[in-house]
């Protein structure tokens, strides 16, 4: 992983350690709840102890050094965010996979990042057995749980008591990979460090929730492994203490009655939770006055479903847009900004303005910037963007253009510096907040005989925002029926990225060179009207 120091500086820049967080809040807070989930409830004291149990495994029992990688596989649960703290104090890197993809998904991404060791839920043994194979030094894998490998709680039981100071760490010295995908499908993996997350968590706390303090709650509604994680360190960074949703699928039923047991003040999630939490009958059967921020990203939040949610809960909605690239930090659309009623202040489809230290830019494809009005490619710059991608020369040679991070979306800005997303430059769309990426589904679709072409494109849709239509055509004499196609794509493919809609034509709209375009296709399902519009 390359830092980005400058050589005329013989010294390194000392940054502030992320788990320092923690080590201030066990001083200051001690007994005060930390995290909350299920029966289980741990004061900043606790998982202080736990935290530095961890790190003493790590170090003592499986030899890890700074900068060695460490996979999580796991939904959420208190272990996660012990896992993390424990990398960040001996200065390894937290790499946590999406639990919901795949074996051979998840063993990509421990091969692509060289972990040398893997803490697994004890419901996932096909992902650890398929880490072991992939990755070269990858030994051990430890069970959260029972059933193979290491019992996490012995590792626990076996140091505690050791107390683990702090590792000291450069600015630049990764922390986390996150993973997201390219253009073609295949997760790169961003590397952010200790210095960007530390001024990225203030920068959360002083942008989307100002005025936290030890007294705020936060309901965790989201997988910890990505934009949910970002939003926890920031509460750990505000002493806060985070309640996470028990086990099994999200009921919008037991999140309410968590926010009023606890007083909940603040949650993070997308846009399609907002609609479902405000949809049920729940709402209005308990008490959620204490909610002062309910944080959405990930998917753009259609008009009405806003209006709907600002009425049933008030004033309470901010809004961000950002990468993993930049750690969700871009713009934000606050609280004051979102109206019931549509009026000369009501921006409508804005995303916001600038993140309190960002820069963002609209640009040409030569690198000018663009004026108020005149779209191009949102490009971002300040000390939330990433230090770039793990061994990925092409990918960083991609992204950054003198200095700037190219997000691959296209927007304006009006007068008043509010952006506004009008398109992405990629075919990218986001379904239920999670990215889908048409040439992975396209590829794997034209390993089947029977089809010549297919186009993937994303549609509106009430609940998810988007989701795939597969438009495809057939080898002369051949046919293939949906259900086929879906039970094969099922087989390889996470949920949330299947397609919910398949078109058949019996030639593909082309360009005069003979390219598929999406837009061409779009335009021809248009035309036939068998475009699936926002009411399918």
């Amino acid at each position: 992983m390359t830092r980005n120091r400058d050589p005329k500086l013989p010294w390194s820049v000392r940054s502030h350690n992320l788990a320092h967080f923690l080590t201030k809040n066990a001083a200051r807070l001690r007994d005060r709840p930390a995290i909350i989930w299920d029966d289980t409830t741990l004061s900043w004291g606790d998982l202080d102890r736990r935290v530095s149990a961890l790190s003493a495994a790590m170090r003592d029992d499986y030899g890890l050094q700074p900068g060695d990688r460490v996979m999580v596989q796991s939904p959420n649960n208190n272990q996660i965010t012990e896992i993390m703290l424990a990398c960040w104090r001996i200065g390894a890197v937290w790499v946590p996979s999406n639990y919901r993809q795949r074996p051979d998904e998840v063993a990509y991404l421990a091969q692509k990042s060289d972990v040398s060791l893997m803490f697994c839920e004890e419901g996932f043994p096909d992902h650890a057995t398929a880490c072991l194979d992939a990755a070269p030094r990858l030994e051990h894998v430890v069970c959260i749980g029972q059933g193979f490998g290491t019992a996490y709680d012995d590792l626990i039981a076996r140091h505690a008591g050791v107390h683990v100071p702090d590792a000291a760490v450069d600015r630049d010295a990764p922390c986390w990979l996150f993973f997201t995908s390219g253009s073609t499908g295949r997760p790169k993996a961003v590397v952010l460090t200790h210095g960007q997350l530390t001024f990225t968590a203030l920068n959360h706390l002083h942008d989307l929730t100002p005025g936290t303090t030890p007294e705020d709650m936060s309901l965790v509604v989201a997988p910890l492994s990505h934009g949910a994680g970002m939003h926890q360190l920031m509460m750990i960074a505000g002493g806060v203490c985070s309640v996470l949703m028990p086990s099994g699928k999200f009921d919008p039923a037991r999140a309410w009655a968590l926010v009023e047991r606890y007083r909940i003040t603040n949650m993070f999630t997308v846009p399609t939770i907002v609609k479902m939490l405000t949809e049920h009958p729940a709402v209005d059967e308990y008490d959620h006055s204490s909610l002062r921020f309910v944080i959405y990203a990930g998917a753009p939040m259609y008009r009405e479903d806003q209006k709907h949610a600002l009425r049933k809960l008030g004033q309470v909605l901010v809004q961000y847009f950002g990468l993993g690239e930049v750690t969700g930090c871009i713009t934000y659309l606050p609280r004051e900004d979102h109206h019931v009623e549509d009026g000369p202040d009501t921006r409508l489809g804005s995303c916001g303005i600038e993140r309190t230290g960002l820069h963002v830019s609209i640009q040409d494809d030569d690198g000018c910037e663009l004026s108020p009005g005149e779209t191009g490619e949102i490009c971002v710059a300040g000390p939330a963007v990433c230090a770039g991608y793990y061994m990925d020369d092409g990918a960083n040679e991609k992204a950054f253009r003198d200095g700037w991070f190219r997000t691959g979306d296209l927007g304006h800005m009006d007068a008043e510096r509010y952006l506004y997303i009008t398109g992405r430059s990629s075919d990218m769309y986001i379904s239920g907040g999670s990215n889908v990426y048409p040439r992975e589904i396209e590829e794997i679709m034209l390993t089947h005989p029977a089809l010549s072409e297919v186009a993937i494109l994303g549609a509106p849709h009430p609940r998810w925002g988007e989701v795939g239509v597969a438009v495809c055509t057939c080898e002369p004499g051949q046919s293939v029926s949906p259900e086929d196609l879906a039970q094969m794509l099922e087989q390889k493919l996470a949920k949330y990225k299947l397609p919910h809609h398949y078109v058949f034509l019996d030639e593909m709209p082309k360009t005069g060179y003979g390219k598929i375009t999406k837009k061409l296709v779009r335009e021809e399902l248009e035309a036939q009207g068998i475009w699936p519009g926002e009411g399918a």
